[in-house]
Parts: C-alpha cells; sequence; structure tokens
C-alpha cells in the first residue's frame, strides 16, 4: 500500500505539487487546513478541516501520521513530532528532516525565536520561495514515495 502524503496545508506553498507527485504514485493525499482554504481540484485528494486553534491541524497531523507516511510542513515542532511516530518529513524547498538532524534543527528554531525576542528591530528574514524550490520538493517528494513502494 502506498503512503500517505499529509500536507500542512494553511500557509503550504507547494500544495498542487504534492498532489501531482502523490498523484503519479497512487498515494492518499490529505491536506489538513484551519477552513481558509478551498477544496482541491486533484482527484483523489482529501480535504480535512480542522478547528481554528492555531495547533489544530499541527495535532490532527501528529494523531494521523503512521510510520512510513510523508509529512510536508515547515513547522518544526510538528516535524518532530511526526520524525519521532517514524514518518517522513519534507519541508516545503524539499530538504528533509530526520532522526539524524530534527534535533538540531529545533534547536536553530528555538535560538532565532530567542534572538527575535531580545531584538525587535532585527530585521530579515528568509530568502523567498521560488521555482527552484518547488521544483527540489517535487523531486524529493517523487524520490520518497519510490523508495516507499512495496
Amino acid at each position: 500500500m502506498p503512503a500517505t502524503v499529509y500536507v500542512d496545508a494553511d500557509a503550504c506553498p507547494v500544495r498542487d505539487e504534492a498532489a501531482r507527485v502523490a498523484a503519479r504514485h497512487g498515494a492518499d493525499l490529505v491536506l489538513v487546513s484551519n477552513g481558509g482554504l478551498r477544496p482541491s481540484a486533484h482527484p483523489g485528494a482529501r480535504m480535512v478541516y480542522v478547528d481554528a486553534d492555531a495547533d489544530a491541524a499541527d495535532r490532527w497531523i501528529a494523531e494521523a501520521a503512521q510510520p512510513g507516511d510523508v509529512v510536508v510542513t515547515a513547522d518544526i515542532p510538528l516535524a518532530a513530532k511526526v520524525v519521532a511516530s517514524g514518518a517522513r518529513v519534507l519541508r516545503p524547498d524539499g530538504s528533509a528532516l530526520t532522526q539524524a538532524n530534527i534535533g538540531n534543527t529545533l534547536a536553530t528554531r528555538d535560538l532565532m525565536a530567542d534572538l527575535r525576542a531580545a531584538d525587535p528591530f532585527r530585521k530579515g528574514g528568509g530568502k523567498p520561495f521560488d521555482k527552484a524550490d518547488r521544483a527540489r520538493f517535487a523531486q524529493a517528494l517523487d524520490q520518497l514515495l519510490q523508495r516507499a513502494r512495496p
């Protein structure tokens, strides 16, 4: 049975790419949202709407994801929970979060949050999301699903 792909969909820039790759591999796709998204036009995509609570989508995904499934998220605490349960995690830029790197990634996230809180005038942010990020994501998801085939 193919893996299920769960997408933390509210702010995810690669929903369409995830749907195309999942469909190509015959994987189920579940888009989890707090309700601000229209239903996906992709066949086989299932929308799950959760409460407006800020962490409701994260809780739903963390409970649903099983070992071997793929979760698409930029949320590091969610990724840590999912990796601990045996599921695989891809960020929208195509980078994987694994047992080997999730601890450092979580620590860096916490450090950056502390630095931002200590200096409210600090400017800057991440690099803009671009076509190369979309392509890396689609390729990484394709490879994960290919390896997951029975």
